[in-house]
């Protein structure tokens, strides 16, 4: 069995603030569910903390790109350099966030060893770049953006880090949860992203759409896959702690049977947990069950 490895990854340089004055809270993502006692719950070695760049947006106006662009550039390098020495030594590393640009370091990371794919667990695609801003708005949060940027869409100093965009083809993408109606599932699908929205999900079995969805990311088509969670893709009366609490979102059950799947493929190398923000979760209930949610993904029979 590999060796789980928890590593902190608790930036918020990709979310706008959430008021004047003041940072988005999701940077204590790692603080409360390591408080949950996640590190001996997985039995993982402690990996330690990749420390983000302080949150200021300086002078940045709308339509001036993505904020914090080369803070983000220099911090998915860091980050990828950290995920990559954990990949190369067969451990399995368990990255906590953090908002959702964390998951630009696992790409990176992969992309330099070879051909990985991506499944992200995730209420929206984050999907947004400069070919599709009519429809979205412009960019300008890297939180929204990510898959876009990994796939090779968006500002060069980006989503071309160390000359390897794009760091994941689209054929090796599965989103799993993305809200049912949601404006961008036309794009992903003429592009061949594959998603299963909450509907699928639930009238088809979590289970069955994973090991499904899994079926294309397996030798010899990728080396492996790299799971992205975020709290988002829980229904708001379950998980309010979030930036963008849409409605329509799965429930516990349906998430712990689509992470059993995903997790406990022999392909999957990582995981990383983003936007879920104590600041928003008062009593914690949100930040247990997401603990709970994490552990329970590596709980084996």
């Amino acid at each position: 069995m590999r060796t789980i490895v928890l590593l902190d990854a608790p930036s918020n340089l990709g979310l706008r603030p959430p008021g004047p004055g003041t940072v988005p809270g999701v940077y204590k993502l790692a603080g409360a569910l390591r408080e949950q006692g996640l590190l001996a719950r997985l039995g993982a070695r402690e990996g330690g903390v990749v420390v983000p760049p302080r949150y200021d947006r300086g002078d940045w106006r709308e339509g001036d790109g993505v904020f914090h662009a080369a803070e983000l550039a220099a911090y998915t390098v860091t980050l990828a350099d950290r995920i990559e020495k954990h990949l190369r030594a067969g451990e399995f590393p368990v990255v906590l966030g953090g908002d959702c640009s964390i998951q630009l370091g696992a790409s990176l990371a992969m992309r330099r060893l070879g051909r990985y794919g991506l499944a992200a667990v995730d209420g929206s695609a984050d999907f947004r770049h400069p070919g599709n801003t009519a429809a979205n708005g412009p960019v300008g949060a890297a939180g929204g953006e990510e898959l876009a940027l990994a796939t090779g869409r968006g500002q060069a100093d980006l989503c071309d880090l160390e000359g390897l965009s794009p760091y994941l083809r689209d054929e090796d993408v599965r989103l799993f949860g993305i809200r049912d109606g949601d404006d961008d599932l036309a794009e992903l699908a003429a592009l061949g992203i594959r998603t299963a929205t909450v509907g699928e999900i639930r009238g088809r079995g979590a289970a069955t759409v994973a090991r499904e969805a899994l079926a294309g990311l397996h030798p010899p088509v990728t080396e492996g896959f790299w799971v992205h969670l975020d709290a988002d893709v829980l229904d708001p009366s379950v998980m309010p702690a979030v930036d963008s609490p849409d409605p329509g979102g799965l429930l516990p059950d349906e998430l712990a049977a689509l992470l059993a799947v995903l997790t406990g493929s022999p392909r999957c190398v990582g995981l990383n947990v983003t936007i879920y923000d104590p600041d928003r979760d008062p009593d914690g209930a949100a930040g247990a069950l997401l603990a709970d949610l994490v552990a329970g993904a590596f709980a084996r029979p």
